[in-house]
């Protein structure tokens, strides 16, 4: 059992209708984005051609900052509000589009960026599946 998960099933009081496992899937996806792009930040960062890479490096850094936050507010369920949590979640996929798209475009030369555009479309699909649930 995954941590996460862990920390969902010691939660004091009912968590209600969440889907637990798409929960913790999502702050899990959340948080490897996070860590994915910031080292694909700095991966572009040392490339010979990182002026090519500047859109894809603030990509990364947006992407990386939006998925720390929607992980850490999911991690978050006293005083749980529905309305904030689909708001964030609507943001971290647009922005994890973003860089995925971003990163795809330099996928065939930069393996870091490859790989960071299939974390950014784990992380959409997860934020995607987990509003699906809220509704």
């Amino acid at each position: 059992m995954h941590t996460v998960e862990q920390m969902l099933e010691a939660y004091p009081k009912d968590l209600g209708n969440i889907d637990r496992a798409k929960w913790t899937e999502c702050i899990q996806a959340c948080f490897e984005c996070a860590q994915t792009c910031t080292a694909c930040a700095d991966a572009c960062l040392s490339e010979d051609t990182v002026a090519d890479l500047t859109k894809c490096i603030r990509a990364n850094l947006d992407c990386a900052d939006i998925c720390t936050t929607t992980g850490s507010a999911l991690s978050r369920h006293t005083g749980y509000d529905a309305n904030v949590t689909r708001a964030l979640l609507e943001v971290c996929a647009t922005a994890c589009t973003s860089c995925g798209d971003s990163c795809e475009k330099h996928a065939s030369m930069h393996e870091h960026c490859r790989i960071c555009a299939e974390a950014c479309r784990r992380c959409e699909q997860a934020c995607r599946e987990l509003i699906n649930s809220l509704n």
